[in-house]
């Protein structure tokens, strides 16, 4: 086996992680598989972890923090802070939006390719990220990581709204095989029975419409002016202009017009996850 890796804690959040992983795990004699049973994982998570080679979930910070109680909380308070910095595991032209998205309190979102980021499970949005072109097995794993991290909004014990309004294609739209779309399927009627979700499907019945020109999604804060996320074919765009936002809306108020009730939405899914998905 080869020799460690030598970090340099300086060259990015990920290397000074590593490091004070290693450097903890070292001190109190664990092994790596002894760390990765906390969290769970494999040791060889931990170990490209502590390289610097692969971008830490949540929990693993969590139980770094359980595991090395004398560091109080350093690893979590990292963790949340470094996905602030430049390097971060999401694209630059995204970053804004998770920030505006954390501190919303309704989110309005429609789509019409793909089930929204914030109900994905695993299984689906690794299928998705891994259309990336030129990215790596470490980097699709890094990217769902954050996209799944992002859900933790929606556990909070004061969560947004979250409304989606979704075509019916994203239903029928082979991403990942049967079973992941068997699972994302029911996972999205199952979120739809929570009380600050809303799922709404506009069926095929409905023919053309305005959203098929584009998915976003309309922030709406409690003490400042809504934005709008656009999706684009090279990234995303956030507009703050009031006429914009205040037009975008209009387009979703349409848009939840054009979809099925709340309950019917949730009845259309279930029997599309049955019916093709089984």
């Amino acid at each position: 086996m080869g020799g460690k890796r030598d970090l340099d804690p300086s060259a990015s959040p990920l290397h000074f992680f590593g490091a004070e992983v290693r450097r903890a795990r070292e001190a109190a004699g664990m092994t790596l598989a002894d760390l990765g049973a906390g969290v769970p994982c494999d040791a060889s998570t931990v170990s490209r972890i502590e390289a610097g080679d692969l971008a830490p979930t949540e929990r693993f910070a969590e139980a770094c923090d359980e595991a090395f109680p004398h560091m109080t909380g350093w690893f979590s308070r990292f963790y949340h802070d470094a996905r602030k910095w430049g390097d971060g595991p999401y694209p630059p032209w995204f970053r804004p939006f998770v920030e505006h998205e954390a501190k919303a309190k309704t989110l309005r979102s429609f789509e019409h390719s793909l089930v929204p980021g914030l109900l994905q499970t695993r299984g689906y949005a690794r299928a998705v990220l891994s259309t990336r072109p030129n990215t790596t097995e470490d980097e699709v794993e890094q990217l769902t990581t954050a996209r799944l991290d992002r859900q933790a909004i929606l556990e909070r014990d004061s969560p947004p709204l979250l409304w989606c309004v979704i075509d019916e294609a994203v239903l029928r739209r082979d991403v990942g095989g049967n079973k992941v779309m068997h699972d994302q399927l029911l996972h999205l009627a199952y979120a739809s029975d929570r009380p600050n979700i809303t799922v709404e499907v506009i069926p095929y019945g409905t023919g053309a419409h305005s959203g098929l020109l584009g998915a976003f999604v309309i922030a709406d804060f409690a003490d400042a002016q809504s934005i709008v996320y656009l999706e684009t074919t090279n990234g995303g765009q956030i507009v703050e202009k009031p006429s914009a936002v205040e037009e975008d809306g209009l387009i979703f108020d349409s848009l939840r017009s054009d979809a099925l009730p709340r309950r019917l939405s949730r009845d259309l899914i279930v029997k599309v996850a049955e019916g093709v998905w089984t």
